[in-house]
Parts: structure tokens; C-alpha cells; sequence
């Protein structure tokens, strides 16, 4: 960190700022609220139950830390009146239903929480003040997909075959349509409200215990002294440390909030190039990673159809917010194999999760 204190990090924006983060309970929420209390700010929470069990935001305990409303994102009225009374700042959007299987299971609900949870969460927004930025965190899948061999830009189409990838891409265009008619960067001055998406790759990292991700797989497979069971081999995805997104929204929210509507668009923020491995790869790494004769197979029973290839071009984000990716992907590995050996041997998961948060920054 070059001699500077975390709090001084982001020119010291997040010191002492309300900030709301929606889907503050799920894996990245709660690396996103131990991140944000690091930097100074005091946080704000609305989400559900923790997804999971275990789940982070129980694990380290982030209750004592973040001030939380535990309530549906869809329930509109009950999110103006928290925001009313928060009255954030900044304000960054992750709840979701964020899985592609489940969402062949569970359409409806995956609409309804991705898509008009968008719509509420931006209404509620719009009749609070307080409110000067607004990160919508959508998702890589919400492009149209065409399994290009080079990275997707901002002004691609968006799509989605699934109903997770197409939700994500309706609620791109339900920010887009608040953007042009309530916060329309023509008129900032009238309304002083700045508001992105970004959209992330394959997020991994410590405490995601979610189904059917990869490395939460292998964890419980691990667990149990099972062989992991793999789909998709060579699947190629933009794999990246969950703290490589977050430093992400939390730069785009520091621009929004102090430069406004320039920034006010949509952004990328996927891991290099070099960092797209497949799904195979990806496995016998993380089992060589860890020891203990861990080992995989192929599943080849038939799966739901999922994306093959899927890259990002991150280069508006480098150019315009001095944002890169820090680790690479084998360190990635390293990093979540030390948490995950760190929690099983029952150490403080807080300290843990915060040392690694430290490290990144200082990397």
C-alpha cells in the first residue's frame, strides 16, 4: 500500500460513509462488508438469511459489524423505509439468486429477485436523497453469448440462454432505462445521482459454500474423503479472486460518487487473459494445491446447457479506472487453499479473511 493506511486507500472515500450493500449475507457480501469496515465505512446491510450453512457472514460473525435489515429484496416498500431511515451514500446492489443450475429449476423466483429486484432497489434509490452513487453488480453471463475466442466489450448485446444470464441481462437494461429517465447523466446537476453496472467473471475465494460451484464442490468432496465429480471439463471461464470485483465496484463507486456522471456506464471487471482457464485445469491445480491425494473425475451424465467459452475485455476499465487484476490465477488457488485449510483447523475466520484482504492490497 505504498506507506498508506487502509482507511486512506480509494482517497479515503469509504472513511466514515454510509454505505448500503444489498445482499450484504451471501459470499461476496460479506468479503465486500469486512472490506468496506477495513476501510472505515459504516456499513449497512439488507439481504436474506445467510444462503448457505456455513455461510461467512456467520462464521466471522459480521453481525457485530454491519448494521443489517434481514428481508426480501422484493418487498418494496419494506426497502424504501430501511433506506429512508439509513439514508446511504453509496449504495452497492448484490442480491440476487446468483446460480445458473438453479435457475433452470426456479425461473420464476429468478426473475422476480434479479429483475424486479433491480426495479425496487432503484425506486427506493430514487426517493432517497442521500443517495450520490449506485453500483448495480450484474454478471459476465448477461452478454449475448456467440463463444467468441476474444473478450466481450461494454457495448456488446446483452442476452443470456439461461435464466440467470438473461435476468442479469434485463436488469443491465432496467439500469440503463432508471439511468436515461431518472438519472440521466445529461442532468446531473438537477439530480446528483451516478449510477453503473459492472460485470464481473467467475468469482471465487475463501467462505463461498454455495451448490454447484466448483470450488465449493471440492471443498465438500474433500470433506468427505469423496473423489470430486466434475461437469464441463472444458468449459473455459474468467476466474477471479472475489477481491479483484470488489476493489473493482468499490473504485467505480469512488469515481461515481466524486466525478459523477462521466463514469455513469457499464464496466468489466474480469480477470487477464491468460487467467480464462478451463474447468479441468482449474481442478487439477486446486487438487495438487492441496495434497492429501486429493483427486477428480468427469461426470458425463447429461447437464443443463452452460456457457463453453466466456471472456471479458477489461481494457475501458484499466484505461479509464486504473483498475487490474493483482493475482493471478494460481495464486487465486493458493490463497483459497489456505483459507479453506485455515477454517478446518478452526482458526479465527475474521482474522483470516482480513489478513488476505490485507495482503491483496499490499500485493
Amino acid at each position: 500500500m505504498n506507506g498508506i493506511t487502509m482507511k486512506q486507500l480509494f482517497n479515503g472515500i469509504y472513511r466514515d460513509r454510509k454505505v448500503l450493500i444489498t445482499g450484504h449475507t451471501g459470499f461476496k457480501g460479506s468479503w465486500l462488508s469486512l472490506l468496506l469496515k477495513e476501510l472505515g465505512a459504516e456499513v449497512f446491510g439488507y439481504a436474506l438469511e445467510p444462503p448457505t450453512h456455513p455461510s461467512l457472514f456467520k462464521e466471522a460473525n459480521l453481525d457485530e459489524l454491519v448494521t443489517s435489515k434481514i428481508a426480501d429484496i422484493r418487498e418494496l416498500a419494506v426497502l424504501q423505509d430501511f433506506l429512508q431511515k439509513v439514508e446511504p451514500e453509496i449504495v452497492i446492489h448484490m442480491a440476487a439468486q446468483p446460480l445458473v443450475r438453479e435457475s433452470y429449476k426456479t425461473p420464476v423466483e429468478t426473475y422476480a429477485v434479479n429483475v424486479m429486484g433491480t426495479v425496487n432497489l432503484l425506486e427506493a434509490c430514487r426517493n432517497v436523497t442521500a443517495v450520490k452513487a449506485i453500483v448495480n453488480v450484474t454478471t459476465d453471463k448477461c452478454y449475448e453469448n456467440k463463444e467468441w475466442h476474444w473478450g466481450y466489450r461494454e457495448n456488446e448485446p446483452m442476452g443470456g440462454y439461461d435464466p440467470y444470464s438473461n435476468s442479469k441481462g434485463c436488469s443491465e437494461l432496467v439500469t440503463s432505462a432508471y439511468r436515461n429517465s431518472y438519472f440521466n447523466p445529461k442532468s446531473y446537476e438537477n439530480h446528483g445521482v451516478a449510477i453503473a453496472t459492472a460485470r464481473a467473471g467467475n468469482v471465487i475465494g475463501g467462505g463461498d459454500w454455495a451448490d454447484d460451484r466448483l470450488i465449493p464442490d471440492f471443498i465438500r468432496a474433500i470433506s468427505n474423503g469423496e473423489k470430486l465429480m466434475i461437469r464441463s471439463p472444458y468449459a473455459i471461464r474468467p476466474w477471479q479472486h472475489v477481491l479483484e470485483p470488489l476493489a473493482g465496484y468499490l473504485k467505480l463507486a469512488e469515481k461515481l460518487f466524486t466525478e459523477g456522471s462521466k463514469f455513469a456506464q457499464a464496466w468489466n471487471l474480469g480477470p487477464d487473459d491468460t487467467d480464462a482457464r478451463n474447468v479441468e485445469w482449474i481442478t487439477a491445480t486446486i487438487c495438487n494445491l492441496w495434497g492429501e491425494d486429493a483427486s477428480f473425475a468427469i461426470d458425463k451424465n447429461p447437464q443443463p446447457h452452460e456457457a463453453n467459452y466466456l471472456k471479458l475485455d477489461c481494457s475501458k476499465a484499466k484505461s479509464e479506472l486504473d483498475w487490474y487484476p493483482k493475482w493471478n490465477i494460481y495464486e487465486t488457488l493458493e490463497k483459497i487453499v489456505t483459507w479453506n485449510k485455515d477454517f478446518i483447523a478452526g482458526k479465527d475466520i475474521r482474522k483470516v479473511t482480513i489478513n488476505q484482504i490485507n495482503e491483496y492490497f499490499n500485493s
